[in-house]
């Protein structure tokens, strides 16, 4: 399960319940967009037909784990979200199988509307139909076409809406050698009599360490560029993904140079950092906000815990000590944690950049100089 980022308590427990013949019959892997529900699934699966398992991960190499790796294998079964393909016709999986397998391949880490808008669904709102329901329950009864274990997946339990009710008694009593596995990111609109048949395994938001290493495992990035994106992603490898895409260059010396003119109350410099910041596109104005953002908030961390060393490349490092130690109250740093977030919410609903910019300078300059401010 290496492909799978992060998340090793999750994959350790799941292999130690695989070995000690202790693994549920239904489990739901509950985690928040980008932490890889359905990645850790289907890799999951993968282990489970693997026929050379080799140090608690599956061998990559063998007929069931290829034939797996392109959802191919005939005992690997996919429910997902979908839409009706022409008028008349219910919306189930198996119209969309080969659209799945060619988006699981090109965004494993993708949400549920990045499939739904890969399949042209537009403004159609996706969902689990009853029959889908009857469908899993009907070549789930059937024996298991190679002589093992039945894995059924259902990605998002959310879309199953009252239909799910249908599956309860399998949920329950499932055939013997067949596992469920139910990725769902929120319970809130889930049922809960399939909430209670299941065991909860819970995914935690994608550590750091963890985003920056998955990026450069796929030759995404060179180490810093990945370590700085992996702040910025917030747990979550899907919006690191997007944003590797967006963040052109290395944000830290535009950052010291922002932060120096505002420090010096240098107008010249921050009218030239406005007018240069205002010609990138509005997903490079917005990462350079959040990465301010980040860097600021270890400053607070800094301030708390002087003795702890953040964790971030050495001259990042070393940039947020001296801004710690710089005469500034908590209040103020959070004061303009908070101003920068208004300015980047602006930014993402189309405001004007340049002027958004402009704003958040003179709006931090004052904070700096100690001068009064109020936020509407």
């Amino acid at each position: 399960m290496h492909q799978v980022v992060g998340q090793q308590v999750a994959k350790n427990g799941l292999i130690n319940m695989w070995e000690g013949n202790h693994l549920p019959h239904a489990m739901l892997f509950l985690g928040a967009d980008g932490t890889g529900g359905l990645p850790l699934a289907l890799a999951f699966a993968q282990y489970i037909f693997c026929s050379n398992k080799e140090n608690g991960a599956s061998c990559s190499h063998c007929a069931n784990c290829h034939k797996c790796s392109r959802l191919e294998h005939a005992d690997l079964h996919v429910s997902f979200p979908a839409i009706s393909p022409k008028s008349g016709t219910k919306a189930l999986s198996r119209y969309y199988i080969q659209e799945f397998r060619e988006f699981i391949t090109q965004s494993p880490y993708g949400s549920t509307y990045d499939w739904l808008q890969f399949i042209n669904a537009e403004n159609k709102q996706g969902n689990i139909p009853a029959e889908e329901c009857r469908e899993i329950i009907d070549h789930l009864s059937l024996k298991s076409y190679e002589g093992g274990m039945k894995v059924q997946i259902i990605w998002r339990p959310e879309y199953l809406g009252k239909e799910g009710n249908i599956l309860l008694k399998l949920i329950e009593e499932p055939p013997p050698s067949t596992l469920l596995i139910l990725v769902a990111e929120e319970t809130e609109n889930m049922l809960p009599t399939i909430l209670s048949r299941t065991q909860v395994i819970r995914l935690s938001p994608v550590a750091p360490a963890d985003i920056a290493q998955g990026l450069a495992d796929r030759n995404l990035a060179d180490p810093r560029r990945a370590a700085q994106v992996a702040h910025i992603a917030n747990g979550n490898f899907r919006e690191a993904l997007r944003l590797i895409r967006h963040t052109e260059n290395d944000l830290f010396p535009e950052l010291r140079r922002w932060f120096n003119a505002l420090f010096t109350n240098n107008g010249i410099e921050l009218s030239r950092f406005v007018d240069d910041w205002s010609k990138v596109g509005r997903e490079q104005q917005k990462n350079f906000l959040q990465y301010v953002i980040q860097m600021l908030e270890h400053t607070l961390r800094a301030r708390y815990l002087p003795q702890v060393a953040p964790a971030l490349q050495e001259d990042e490092a070393r940039f947020v000590m001296r801004l710690a130690a710089q005469p500034l109250t908590v209040e103020a740093l959070e004061q303009i944690i908070e101003i920068t977030t208004q300015i980047s919410y602006h930014i993402e609903r189309n405001a004007h950049g340049k002027t958004q910019l402009l704003a958040l300078s003179i709006q931090v300059s004052r904070v700096i100089q100690g001068r009064k401010l109020v936020l509407h």
